[in-house]
C-alpha cells in the first residue's frame, strides 16, 4: 500500500520547481472538435457519432505538438510527467521526437476503445504509436487493461511481453489499472452537515431516489427514466410514493446529439409526470443546471436510491459518492449499470443492465423495499472500496508506479 500523497494533491496546480511546471492554453486553441466529437464517442463505442472533420484532427495535433515544445525546454530526463486523458494523447509521441527521455505516464479517465473502435478513426496507425510513446499507460479497469492488450495483440508488429508490457516496434511500456477515487472523507464530512431547508419537498413517508449526470449520451438517462416508468407501472398504490430527481447539468450544447438527448429527455419527462403524477405528486423531477457540493451530497444522503446506470463509463464518480454521503446507520442502496467501470469493484451494489427498463424497475423495487441489515451490510462493503481506492492513494499508486518502473 502506498503511502498516500498530502490531500493538497487534488486540489492544486503544479506549479514551482524541477518537474512541476504548469501552462494554460487559450481554450479557443483547444482542440476540443477532435476531442469531443472524436475521441469521446470512440472510445464510449458510439462510432456512428463520429465528425471526422480534417480540420478537428489537424488542430488537436497542433496544440499536443505546442504543448510539447513548452515542456520539453524545461523537462530533465530524472523528471516525472503525468499526462491526464483523451485530450492528450499525441503528446507523449511529439516529446519523444523533441528527444525528452523523461518517465511518461498517461492516465485514461474513459473507457479504452476496442479494435474495432479504433478502425473507425483516420489516424488508427497514429493512435497505436500515441499510446506506445508513453512509459506507464493507467486505466480504469481490468478490463480496459484486457482490452488494451488485445488491441495490441492484433496489431501487426505488436507484441505482448509479460506482467501487463507491450512491445510495439522499438518502444516498450507497461498498461495498469489505477481505479480512480474521491476524496472520500471530505465527501461524508459534507454529506453529515444538515441543510438549512428542504430543497425538494418530499412528503414525509415518501421515498426519494436520485440520479445525478452531466447531459452526455453515454450516460444512459432516457434509459433510466425509462426503467423507473416500468417501476411506476407495476408500483403498488398502497406503497409510498417514490420521486425521481434527476440532476443533469448541461454540456457540449453546441453538438447536435446532445440537443438531442435534451429534447428527448423534456419530452420523455413530460409524458411520464402527465401519466403518472397526482394534483401533489410529481414523479419526476427534471433538474437541468449544477447543484454545489454542499447541496448534492446532503441530498445522496436522503435519497432511498442513488440511481446509476450509464450506458458506458470509465469509473463513474457518482456511485463513489453516493456511497460516502450514506448515514452508515441507514443507508440508502446503489443501482449500479454493469457498464460503469465502477461495477468491476462496487459488487455489492445492485448491478443491471441499463438497456433493460424491466430489470431497472425491479432493482428500483428491490432497492425501496430492502431490509435495514442488508442495507447495512452492502453498505459496509461497499465503503471498503471508496476508501481503498480514495482519490490521494490512487494518485499515490500511479506516482510510485511511474517512478519505478520495475517495482
Amino acid at each position: 500500500m502506498p503511502s498516500a500523497l498530502p490531500r493538497s494533491f487534488a486540489s492544486h496546480n503544479l506549479s514551482g520547481g524541477r518537474g512541476s511546471h504548469a501552462s494554460s492554453v487559450s481554450s479557443a486553441t483547444m482542440p476540443l472538435g477532435y476531442a469531443n466529437s472524436v475521441l469521446w464517442p470512440l472510445c464510449h463505442h458510439r462510432t456512428d457519432l463520429l465528425a471526422l472533420e480534417r480540420r478537428f484532427a489537424e488542430g488537436y495535433l497542433a496544440v499536443n505538438a505546442r504543448i510539447a515544445r513548452m515542456l520539453a525546454e524545461i523537462t530533465g530526463p530524472e523528471d516525472l510527467i503525468w499526462i491526464h486523458d483523451y485530450h492528450f494523447l499525441p503528446l507523449a509521441y511529439e516529446l519523444r521526437r523533441l528527444g525528452v527521455r523523461a518517465r511518461l505516464g498517461l492516465f485514461l479517465h474513459i473507457p479504452f476503445p476496442t479494435s474495432s473502435d479504433i478502425a473507425s478513426l483516420n489516424e488508427r496507425d497514429e493512435f497505436y504509436r500515441w499510446i506506445a510513446s508513453y512509459d506507464l499507460v493507467g486505466l480504469q479497469t481490468e478490463a480496459d487493461v484486457a482490452r488494451c492488450l488485445e488491441v495490441y495483440r492484433g496489431h501487426a508488429c505488436g507484441e505482448l511481453l509479460f506482467n501487463g508490457r507491450v512491445k510495439l516496434g522499438d518502444r516498450k511500456f507497461e498498461v495498469r489499472s489505477f481505479p480512480i477515487g474521491i476524496d472520500s472523507e471530505a465527501f461524508t464530512s459534507v454529506a453529515s452537515t444538515p441543510l438549512s431547508h428542504d430543497p425538494v419537498h418530499i412528503r414525509a413517508g415518501a421515498k426519494m431516489i436520485i440520479g445525478v449526470d452531466r447531459l452526455d449520451y453515454s450516460k444512459g438517462i432516457p434509459h433510466r427514466i425509462r426503467g423507473f416508468a416500468k417501476f411506476l407501472e407495476a408500483r403498488d398504490p398502497s406503497l409510498p410514493r417514490a420521486t425521481l430527481i434527476q440532476i443533469t447539468p448541461p454540456s457540449r450544447e453546441v453538438i447536435a446529439s446532445y440537443q438531442e438527448i435534451t429534447r428527448e429527455l423534456e419530452a420523455l419527462t413530460g409524458r411520464i409526470n402527465g401519466q403518472y403524477g397526482e394534483i401533489d405528486w410529481t414523479p419526476i423531477r427534471l433538474i437541468v443546471r449544477s447543484v454545489p457540493r454542499e447541496t448534492l451530497a446532503p441530498l445522496y444522503r436522503l435519497a432511498s436510491v442513488g440511481l446509476v446506470t450509464p450506458l458506458a463509463d470509465g469509473m463513474n464518480l457518482v456511485a463513489k459518492e453516493y456511497v460516502a454521503a450514506q448515514d452508515p446507520q441507514d443507508p440508502g442502496v446503489l443501482i449500479l449499470s454493469r457498464s460503469a467501470g465502477a461495477a468491476e469493484q462496487m459488487t455489492e451494489a445492485l448491478i443491471v443492465n441499463p438497456h433493460d427498463s424491466e430489470e431497472v424497475a425491479d432493482a428500483i423495487e428491490q432497492g425501496l423495499s430492502m431490509p435495514l441489515d442488508e442495507r447495512c451490510e452492502r453498505h459496509a462493503a461497499l465503503m471498503e472500496v471508496v476508501r481503498d481506492t480514495d482519490v490521494f492513494v490512487w494518485g499515490a499508486r500511479f506516482v510510485d508506479k511511474l517512478a519505478a518502473p520495475n517495482g
